[in-house]
């Protein structure tokens, strides 16, 4: 069954390299706080200052 509700209340962030917004999906449901880019063309331009330092 598909989404018939409000689009506009789903919850949305920006894409980390390119700022557009991303809106929730249901794919990304299970892990949607490490969602970070929109899409594979964004996340192969990843930015610099992106990598992961140890504490």
């Amino acid at each position: 069954m598909a989404f018939k509700g409000n689009k506009s209340a789903l919850p949305s962030k920006p894409c980390q390299a390119c700022g557009r917004p991303m809106t929730w999906r249901k794919s990304w449901a299970k892990n949607w706080d490490a969602v970070k880019f929109c899409s594979n063309a964004c996340r192969s331009q990843k930015p610099s200052g992106s990598k992961d330092k140890p504490a």
